[in-house]
C-alpha cells in the first residue's frame, strides 16, 4: 500500500476541500397556492393540508369535516 512521501500542511488539505461543502436546496413555488417549498419534497399549506405538485395528498382533520 503506497504512503505519502511528504505529509501534506493543513492549509493543502483545506484548500482542496473548500469546495465539498452542500449546496443549498432549490426553492420552488406552487403554482396552486403560491407557497414556497423544497423541489420533490410535499410540504404543508396554510390549512395544515399536506401537498405534494399542487395535490392534497392527505387532509387535516379540521378540513375533513
Amino acid at each position: 500500500m503506497p504512503n505519502p512521501r511528504n505529509k501534506h500542511s493543513k492549509q493543502r488539505t483545506r484548500t482542496r476541500r473548500a469546495h465539498d461543502r452542500a449546496a443549498m436546496p432549490t426553492i420552488a413555488k406552487c403554482q396552486a397556492t403560491g407557497e414556497s417549498h423544497v423541489f420533490h419534497h410535499a410540504y404543508r399549506d396554510d390549512e395544515g393540508n399536506l401537498r405534494y405538485k399542487g395535490k392534497i395528498l392527505v387532509k387535516t382533520k379540521e378540513s375533513q369535516e
